[in-house]
């Protein structure tokens, strides 16, 4: 169910336990009565709009904010009082927080001069720990040469050089741009395969949380309003704003409802499960819903066309189809034509509570 805490995956250990997690601020409250378990080695993100909760959430989890209400939990042990020092979790930030005057290497290896580590000891993790992102040349160069994607695999291998429990990503990828966003993406995932740790990811990209989670929990005004698997997000969304927060989702109600269903209730249908045929007649329907209308408007996006039509049951349909033979010319032709929209009646998903 939306909001509960939901088992982990791998040894059953649960890495981080919310209880129940208030925190307002003056008369806003950022969050509200969140339950989450994130297990042992997960990759784990909150993901949600500006102003969802989520990176209060990670606050919370780090230290950094202490709750209203409700208790944060590390490995079993109640962690809501004591301060981020004293939790076995580090943060990487999207500004990477490198010190510009300090080599790379020294950069890595800051926090374990802060523990206290020897020279020596210093030196050798921090090595492995650039060699772990692939940067183990570059130690002697100071943030300024480097570039973006590399100054991100800075911060990560500052953040693992001292072996936390949990690593913490506040939106960490958000100022790459989009070919880089995308290899940092794949960098990302393989390192956490690697060290085996706990990752909690916040973002408001659901592409980015869907590529790189086992599990994520989306967020809207403070509450969780669904917890599970990428494909369960994705194919089983809870309610109307998980259906159309997590992809694109057509949502039908009322009468529209009624008549292409054929039951009341509100329903998510996902744009790619639509086909767009020619509108030819009657046929028999079989196992499959579908309505007609017209194309008011269709979109040449290279490996796909996004057709948007007016039904006649009332309810507009965004569908996305594959250019397997389309060609920009065929798209540019559809605007004006009478079509019917086709799919098969499971991919009619029940949605609980509406926007």
């Amino acid at each position: 169910m939306p909001g509960q805490p939901a088992a982990g995956k791998g040894n059953g250990t649960v890495a981080i336990g919310l209880r129940a997690v208030h925190k307002s601020f003056g008369a806003v409250r950022a969050v509200d009565g969140v339950e989450l378990d994130v297990g042992e080695g997960e990759f784990f993100s909150l993901l949600g709009p500006s102003g969802s909760g989520k990176t209060t959430v990670l606050r919370l989890i780090a230290g950094f904010e202490t709750p209203t209400g409700g208790t944060v939990h590390l490995a079993g042990e109640d962690v809501t009082r004591r301060a981020p020092f004293e939790r076995d979790v580090t943060t990487v930030f999207q500004d990477y927080a490198l010190f510009p005057h300090m080599s790379v290497a020294q950069n890595v290896a800051y926090g374990l001069k802060v523990r206290g580590a020897s020279r020596r000891e210093q030196a050798e993790r921090a090595r492995a720990a650039l060699a772990s992102v692939r940067l183990e040349d570059h130690g002697a160069r100071r943030p300024g040469q480097l570039s973006g994607g590399q100054r991100q695999r800075v911060a990560l291998a500052r953040a693992l050089v001292v072996r936390p429990r949990v690593l913490l990503l506040d939106e960490p990828l958000g100022a790459l741009d989009l070919k880089l966003r995308e290899q940092m993406q794949t960098e990302l995932k393989e390192l956490q395969r690697d060290v085996g740790i706990t990752f909690v990811l916040v973002t408001h990209d659901q592409a980015e949380a869907l590529a790189l989670s086992d599990r994520v929990a989306v967020m809207n005004a403070g509450r969780v309003e669904q917890v599970g698997t990428p494909g369960e997000l994705y194919e089983t969304p809870a309610s109307a704003f998980v259906a159309s927060f997590v992809g694109t989702s057509n949502t039908l109600t009322g009468a529209a409802a009624e008549m292409i269903v054929g039951r009341p209730g509100t329903f998510g249908v996902r744009p790619e499960k639509i086909r767009v045929l020619p509108d030819t007649g009657a046929h028999d329907r079989g196992d499959h819903s579908e309505v007609r209308g017209t194309v008011a408007d269709a979109v040449y996006l290279g490996d796909s066309t996004r057709v948007v039509v007016d039904t006649d049951a009332g309810a507009r349909f965004v569908v996305v189809r594959q250019n397997l033979d389309t060609t920009a010319a065929d798209a540019l032709a559809l605007p004006g034509s009478r079509v019917l929209l086709r799919w098969h009646r499971r991919h009619n998903v029940p949605l609980n509570h509406t926007m």
